[in-house]
This record gives C-alpha cells, sequence and structure tokens, in this order.
C-alpha cells in the first residue's frame, strides 16, 4: 500500500480514537475492503481512504455476528447483508415514458426484493404505468391462460416454460389454487368433489336391512324360512306314510332343519359389521351347508347300501343300521368343525373399513383376514357336493317306487352350478355388492336344494296322495 492511502488511514483512525495493532500491515482489498490480522475495515464509496471518506472498523471477533444482517439506509429501505457481507440488490420496475413534446422518463411502477416473504416480493402498480393509445391492455408474460382451481399445470413439450396446458386433476385428488404444479391427494376418509377443488368427508354405509337391496334379501330368506317349516310340518303330519319312510325320516328332517339353518346364517351377512357378526358369518354358513350337504351325502349312501343289501350273502347289510347316515354326517360335519377352529383361532375375521371400492363411500365390512381359510372352507363343501353328485348320479337308475337319487342328482347340479358361478363373481365385486353376491348365493343355492329335493315329495303327500299309499307301491312293485 502507498504510504500516502496508509497516512490517511491511520489520522482517520487518531480522530476516531481507534487503535490497532499492526495497522502497518494493512493491505488493500477489492470492493473497499482493507484487512489486517485483527481487523476489517469495511470503506464506504470509493473515496474510503481519504479523509472525508467514511471507513468501519470491526473487530475479527465480532465479525461473525455482523453476518447475515438487515438494517434500513437513509433513504428508508431495507438492505440485506448475504454471507459475504455484500449487500443484495432490490430491484426497481421501470416504465419507459415517451411525451409528445420530446420527453423521455423513467416511471416506477413496481419492485422485486428477493429477501422478502413469498407474495410480498413482487409488486406491481399498475395504474402508474403509462401506455400509448394503440396498445391498452396490460402485457401478458405467458402464452396460456391460468390454471384455475381443479386443475394443474402440464408444460408442453418442446416450448417455452410459460407455456403450459390445465389438466384436470384425477379422481381422489384436487387443487385449492391458481397455477399449481401439482395436485394434492386428499385424505383416506375423504373424496374430492366434482369440481376438484376441495375435499368432502367420505359416508360410512354397508349392506343395511333398512335399504331395498338388504330389506329384499331378508324378506327372501325369512319366506323361504317360512316355507322350511311349512315343509317340515307337512313331512311331521304323514310321517308314517311310504314317501316318508322310504326316504329315512330322520335324514330328511336332519336336511330340512339345517337348511332352514342356512336361509337364517345370510341375515348374518346384513347389518353394520360387528366383531361378533364378523366371527360367526363364514363359520356359521360353512358348518350347516355341510351338515346340509353331508345328508344328502348320507342319503345317497343309504339308498345304494339298500339295493346292495337285498342280494345274498351281501356284507352291506351290517352298514345298514341306524347309526350309519348320523356317523356319516358326525364325521363330515367335525372335519369342517376343525377347518373353522383353525380358522378362529390362527387368523379370525374382523370389522375392518374400505375406503377405496366407492369413490365417496368408506364401506364397513368383515375383513377374513385369510383367504386361504375362506377358499379351504369353501372347496371343503364344494368336495362333500361332487362326492353327492356322483353316487347320486350313479344310482339314479336303481329301482325303486321313490327312488330320490333322481332327484339329488338335480339338486345337487343346481346347488354346484351356483358356487361355480359364485367364485368368479366374488372376486370381481367389492363393498356392498360382494355381500350381496354371497348372501344371493347362499339363499339360492339353499332354495335349491329345498325346491328339487322335498317341492316333488309334497307334490304327491298334498296333491296326489293316492300315489302314498301302501297299496300303490306294491301295485308299482
Amino acid at each position: 500500500m502507498k504510504e500516502d492511502k496508509l497516512d490517511v488511514v491511520k489520522q482517520e483512525m487518531d480522530r476516531l480514537n481507534v487503535s490497532i495493532v499492526g495497522v502497518s500491515e494493512l493491505k488493500l482489498m477489492e470492493m473497499g475492503e482493507l484487512n489486517s490480522e485483527d481487523h476489517y475495515i469495511h470503506c464506504c464509496g470509493q473515496e474510503c481512504l481519504t479523509r472525508n471518506g467514511v471507513t468501519l472498523i470491526v473487530n475479527k471477533r465480532l465479525h461473525s455476528l455482523l453476518r447475515k444482517i438487515q438494517f434500513n439506509n437513509s433513504v428508508g429501505d431495507q438492505v440485506f447483508m448475504d454471507e459475504e457481507r455484500i449487500p443484495v440488490a432490490n430491484y426497481d420496475i421501470n416504465n419507459f415514458v415517451a411525451f409528445n413534446n420530446g420527453t423521455k422518463i423513467l416511471v416506477k411502477v413496481g419492485e422485486f426484493i428477493p429477501h422478502a416473504p413469498p407474495g410480498e416480493d413482487f409488486s406491481i402498480h399498475e395504474n402508474a404505468i403509462r401506455r400509448n393509445q394503440f396498445y391498452v391492455k396490460t402485457p401478458r408474460s405467458v402464452c396460456s391462460d391460468s390454471c384455475g382451481p381443479g386443475f394443474r399445470k402440464s408444460a408442453r413439450e418442446g416450448e417455452s416454460i410459460c407455456c403450459f396446458d390445465c389438466i384436470p386433476c384425477p379422481e381422489g385428488k384436487i387443487s385449492n389454487q391458481t397455477d399449481m404444479d401439482q395436485c394434492i391427494m386428499c385424505p383416506e376418509d375423504e373424496y374430492s368433489r366434482k369440481g376438484r377443488n376441495y375435499c368432502l368427508r367420505k359416508v360410512e354405509t354397508f349392506l343395511a336391512f333398512e335399504e331395498p337391496l338388504g330389506m329384499t334379501l331378508v324378506c327372501t330368506a325369512l319366506v323361504f324360512c317360512l316355507l322350511t317349516i311349512m315343509i317340515a310340518g307337512v313331512f311331521v303330519k304323514h310321517q308314517d306314510t311310504p314317501i316318508v319312510k322310504a326316504n329315512n325320516r330322520t335324514l330328511s328332517y336332519i336336511l330340512l332343519f339345517s337348511l332352514n339353518q342356512c336361509f337364517l346364517s345370510s341375515l348374518l351377512f346384513i347389518g353394520k359389521p360387528t366383531s361378533a357378526t364378523c366371527l360367526l358369518r363364514q363359520t356359521t354358513f360353512g358348518i350347516t351347508f355341510t351338515v346340509a350337504i353331508s345328508s344328502i351325502l348320507a342319503k345317497t349312501i343309504i339308498v345304494v347300501l339298500a339295493f346292495k343289501a337285498i342280494r345274498p350273502g351281501s356284507r352291506s347289510r351290517k352298514w345298514m343300521g341306524s347309526k350309519t347316515p348320523i356317523s356319516i354326517i358326525l364325521i363330515c360335519c367335525l372335519i369342517q368343525v376343525i377347518l373353522c377352529g383353525i380358522w378362529l383361532l390362527v387368523s379370525p375375521p374382523f370389522p375392518d373399513t374400505d375406503p377405496h371400492s366407492e369413490p365417496e363411500h368408506t364401506i364397513l365390512q368383515c375383513n377374513k383376514d385369510s383367504l386361504i381359510a375362506f377358499h379351504f372352507v369353501l372347496s371343503y363343501m364344494g368336495l362333500l357336493a361332487l362326492g353327492s353328485f356322483t353316487v347320486a348320479f350313479l344310482a339314479r337308475n336303481l329301482p325303486d317306487t321313490f327312488n330320490e337319487t333322481k332327484l339329488i342328482t338335480f339338486s345337487m347340479l343346481v346347488f354346484c352350478s351356483v358356487w361355480v358361478s359364485f367364485l368368479p363373481t366374488y372376486q370381481r365385486t367389492k363393498g356392498k355388492t360382494m355381500v350381496a353376491v354371497e348372501v344371493f348365493s347362499i339363499l339360492s343355492s339353499s332354495a335349491g336344494l329345498l325346491g328339487c329335493i322335498f317341492i316333488p315329495k309334497c307334490y304327491v303327500i298334498l296333491l296326489r296322495p293316492q300315489w302314498n299309499t301302501q297299496e300303490w307301491v306294491n301295485h308299482k312293485c
């Protein structure tokens, strides 16, 4: 540093009563800054080293505390300092105005303040803008209209960033501001209204008794339940007639009772799911249907054994006791009870919600928790039904006046058809519809068994009583 400049600095420091150790080692830095081992000297203006200049001498121990400061200058504007202690500039927006007399001036119409809060960093006063007579509208800096609430911006490929398309928000998402880049996902328990500009709370729903579909299913179940009781009453009243005795009265009563329980079990699927109903739904349905199908299987086996027993020296006679059909039913039901018990112990069903199946509703339902267990229960019932159908089909031509194997064959064909069509339909549906499909399958398959096996017998008992006599049976034989 030149000696005359150093003398000026020394004199200025003496005037301000500031002493610096090692001031002789001061060196001139860029941006009007002097540096020593212990101090910074900040100079304001190019004349900072003259006697009339202004010099700020700061101890290095205080220097770090003065970074990132802001203050108001003499004009009243805020001044920000960055990490390098350089003032951050504010930008004025000027309007170039040319008057008819040839005068040209710049008029401040706005400003941009980088460090101001969002929304306050840019301001412009349209009333201060002077426009000519040929262009009176405010110019636009984009080539696309703004995207309102319910839409998001999508940049056009190969064009400037200010050119974009407005894309509607998809279902479940919203945009509640103008020119949003991304749509906002609604919470899980809410859905986006049609305008996609705000979310609404989803309504909880389930297959209720009061709604038309639920009421229809309940009435259907109760009608079939009443019909089953009436058929049972007819059989009890005519229990000593040939047509009732020929088909094992005990098995007929067990079958009618189990079918009645099948119709009633469908009511567990209707109404608001609770812990109790979720535990009872599938297990009750599985066990009652197993009792019904195993009763039909026992009926069919007894018919086959009866014809084999009439042969001389046949070993089938020892299986013709009353314990055989009951044993078949107990063994078949025990296996199903074990399967259901394992299901309830390992992975029991529980009340759950499904917020995804219907956009505007949260479905209250029973979560099976284990689809493997559910399919095991259905598969076992299907195996019993297939066995009953096979045995009945093979015995359909056995000579007997009241041989019901043909009726059993047709009833099991109806039963299997219902449940084979049920599985793919059940997998494709969700929410209340899925529950309604299962209830419909229970009612239709139970009604198929009831109608195919017992309605023809009631026809003979009530409308053709002359066929239900021992004389008619001897004559037919």
